[in-house]
């Protein structure tokens, strides 16, 4: 405690501590810090240890916003933000701010901002002997009648002294003389009047003049005096004194008075005739400020405003007036002038703190400013309440004094409203109200409580195959409605893989822009779809993100030409030959081209065309099939070799095409395609000509054990044919109803020539030439003559001899 604290100090220090120990609001006690001070001391004087009582660190008046709000203007305090004491910030003096109040209390309070709370403080100032008496006029006048009886008292003008207690006015002393002694009377007030006796009959021819000395003393320490000269004239009898109607005069008048208005009209009589029934009137006791708002009337007695009055700095005024006669008798009387308040002052509203910006996230009943409330007009005039427009977060809550608390009453949105203008209004209760609007704008600072957010749940990207390496192929945004780095949105691709291989292999994104990259050359017929999954993810802290889903659809290029899978290109560049029957009628399958197009749609459809040929218009090609007919009968000079070129093209934009050569073998047996052989192939090497040449020999001499075999085979099984037909003749039995599917072995053959059907190559040079034997054609049973005239297999079957008559022939494959 600072020097001449009070000792309850010590003790509500303690409570305050307890209490805040307990988690009790301090505001919600009634209590004050009180401190003590002396006027007069120099700037920067300890008042308390302020923090010590708060329960703080000097360290945290700065970091926690510790400062005093005052209510008046003049700042009398200070914090010292080393020591953490209360300080005082200048000179104070005690008189000029309470006057003689027998208790000067300064009100203020502490604020500590971060939790806006307020502590209300009071220090109370203590007087010292800095002011002497003094009175009010340097000469006191007196008139007293030469026959005045000895004991006749006189009243004198007190003297006036600021300081209080002790150090106020405590005695008067007259000088020494032989006609005039001193009383001191004490009023209700305690408020000492002197007056003068006269102890000693007075002779005006003898001494019609008396110079006394009037000196009052106060009881501080060093001891002040103030003196007065008194003149005593002695005049001849006078035989009344000046009587007031009333004893005291009252008046009440509203603030609001014109200036000059006559307030009231003292009175007083005189019954003595002449010089001495003349009375005027004067202030008996005025200070020089009052002296600037009233007059009085010497002759009339009316009193009168010289400015106007104002309820705010005075309610009450007291005065006293004489009424003095002719001969100098003179009577006072008192003189009340009470004062009405009028609404003549708007409400003060002083914005004490605010906290701006505030957090979006902030929990209802923060408090975000504080503002302190005034008027100083007096009862229902000065009774102000305070509102604030509808449909704000905001509530208002009374605090100690007229404080009042702005706090939030339900969750803020920044992305809804960022600055929210309020417009307090505070309104007294005087009729008419006067109000008074004060205007503060609230900030709201972003959180990150919004994720980035993309305008659809999924996109679909399509990109044509073969696009270049590096190429931008679509572009995703995420909108954040927050702000600064909250609103910071960096893409990202998630971590997938697409046959085994990462998704980052084939796409890449930008993280700023969120475009994406193809890093490589897309290929249709590797994959068509891409699924891709972007993530958006803010600045914030935390960070928030979301996701995306992409469809990569890859679009057909015709970038594949037809590719022929039959006929096969031999790997060793001989040519396929193909058998036609030399019997065969327009119309007659000679062979299939087969080709296939990885492309897809419109580029995968094939068209099959005849692109050139031998003999034009003897072949034709299915535009759609790819077969190779007739187009008319085979004649004796048509060539046996027959040389086709047929081309395959798809239906892409530009088309590609491939092309197929055939060589069509036109025979009716193979001996004439083994006569012809040497014609067919073109010998590039006399080694591959010596090859060819034994290979020919020895597939003609297989061909013809083959024959002699099957027809000593058929010898044999027409012999034991006949011999069991004999016996049966001479049996008596029969065979001409006997089918000819059921002659014994003729299954056998069937089988045997069917186990024996086969492919025969006819080169070993492959890439010159070669004959193919179909493997599906199978024979079944023994053909007729019309059977060889047309056969359905890709490839014509080689007929080992003709068919004539009705002999049955054999058709192998």
């Amino acid at each position: 405690m600072a020097p001449g604290q009070r000792g309850w100090g010590s003790h509500y220090r303690g409570f305050v501590l307890l209490s805040i120990l307990l988690g009790m609001r301090w505001e919600a006690w009634a209590g004050q810090i009180l401190y003590s001070v002396s006027e007069e001391t120099d700037k920067g004087s300890f008042v308390g240890n302020i923090t010590k009582d708060l329960g703080l660190q000097p360290r945290e008046l700065a970091e926690r916003g510790v400062r005093i709000i005052t209510k008046g203007k003049t700042q009398l305090f200070s914090l010292n933000p080393r020591s953490g004491s209360l300080v005082t910030a200048g000179r104070i003096d005690r008189e000029e701010l309470c006057a003689q109040s027998p208790r000067c209390l300064v009100s203020f309070n502490i604020l500590i901002e971060d939790k806006m709370n307020l502590y209300p403080i009071e220090v109370e100032i203590m007087d010292v002997n800095d002011n002497a008496p003094r009175f009010l006029t340097e000469e006191i006048n007196i008139k007293i009648m030469e026959n005045a009886a000895p004991g006749v008292r006189f009243p004198l003008k007190e003297a006036t002294d600021s300081d209080v207690g002790k150090n106020s006015l405590q005695r008067y002393q007259l000088s020494p003389n032989h006609h005039f002694s001193l009383v001191v009377q004490s009023g209700d007030d305690g408020t000492k009047y002197p007056e003068l006796v006269l102890e000693k009959a007075l002779d005006r021819e003898e001494e019609g003049l008396h110079h006394l000395v009037l000196t009052a003393y106060d009881g501080g320490d060093p001891l002040r005096s103030g003196t007065a000269s008194i003149r005593v004239t002695v005049v001849d009898v006078n035989d009344h004194t000046p009587v007031f109607s009333l004893p005291l005069y009252q008046a009440t008048v509203p603030e609001n008075v014109p200036v000059g208005t006559r307030l009231l009209t003292v009175n007083a009589i005189d019954l003595d005739e002449g010089i001495y029934g003349e009375v005027t009137y004067s202030f008996w006791k005025i200070t020089p400020e009052l002296l600037q708002i009233f007059h009085l009337s010497s002759l009339t007695g009316e009193l009168s405003t010289l400015k106007g009055l104002d309820y705010e700095q005075s309610s009450f005024y007291e005065l006293e007036v004489q009424a003095q006669d002719g001969a100098g008798s003179l009577t006072k009387a008192k003189v009340l002038i009470t004062v009405l308040d009028v609404n003549d002052n708007a409400p003060e509203v002083t914005v004490t703190s605010v906290s701006s910006p505030v957090p979006e996230d902030t929990p209802p009943g923060t408090v975000i400013a504080l503002f302190y409330l005034q008027d100083k007009d007096s009862g229902k005039n000065g009774e102000v309440t305070c509102s604030l427009p509808e449909n704000l977060p905001f509530k208002l809550e009374r605090s100690i004094d007229n404080y009042y608390r702005l706090v939030t009453a339900r969750n803020l949105d920044r992305e809804k409203m960022s600055v929210y203008n309020i417009t307090l209004k505070a309104t007294d209760g005087g009729i008419p109200p006067l109000s008074t609007e004060t205007r503060m704008s609230i900030h709201v600072s972003d959180t990150n409580d919004n994720p980035p957010t993309f305008s659809d749940s999924s996109y679909s990207i399509y990109v044509p195959e073969n696009n270049p390496r590096g190429a931008s192929i679509f572009s995703v945004t995420a909108q954040d409605p927050d702000s600064d780095k909250n609103a910071q949105v960096t893409y990202a691709l998630a971590e997938d893989t697409i046959q085994g291989v990462p998704v980052s292999s084939y796409v890449s994104i930008n993280s700023d822009t969120g475009i994406l990259y193809a890093l490589g050359s897309f290929d249709y017929e590797q994959f068509r779809d891409l699924q891709l999954r972007v993530t958006a993810r803010d600045s914030g802290d935390p960070p928030l993100s979301s996701n995306v889903s992409l469809k990569l659809f890859v679009l057909d290029k015709n970038d594949n030409a037809p590719e022929i899978l039959y006929p096969a290109l031999p790997t060793d560049g001989s040519t396929g030959v193909e058998l036609a029957p030399r019997s065969a009628e327009p119309g007659y399958l000679v062979t299939k081209v087969v080709a296939v197009d990885k492309d897809s749609g419109p580029n995968a459809w094939l068209s099959y065309r005849l692109l050139k040929a031998s003999e034009p218009g003897l072949f034709s090609v299915g535009l759609h099939t790819g077969e190779v007919r007739t187009a008319r009968a085979l004649l004796d000079r048509d060539a046996l070799k027959q040389n086709l070129v047929v081309v395959v093209q798809d239906h892409g934009q530009p088309p590609l095409s491939a092309t197929v050569t055939l060589t069509v073998a036109v025979a009716n047996s193979i001996p004439d395609v083994l006569a012809d052989l040497g014609s067919i192939r073109t010998p590039s090497e006399p080694d591959d000509s010596d090859i060819t040449l034994y290979l020919v020999v020895a597939v003609a001499t297989v061909s013809c054990v083959f024959l002699v075999f099957v027809t000593v085979l058929l010898a044999l099984r027409l012999w034991r044919w006949h011999k069991s037909h004999m016996l049966q003749a001479s049996s008596g039995g029969g065979l001409e109803d006997v089918p000819a599917s059921h002659f014994v072995g003729l299954d056998g053959v069937q089988a045997f020539l069917q186990t024996y059907s086969h492919e025969v190559s006819l080169t070993a040079d492959s890439r010159k030439s070669h004959i193919i034997f179909p493997q599906p054609n199978y024979v079944d049973t023994l053909i007729s003559q019309d059977s060889c005239e047309k056969s359905d297999s890709l490839l014509t079957s080689i007929d080992f001899q003709e068919c004539k008559g009705e002999a049955p022939s054999s058709q192998v494959s």
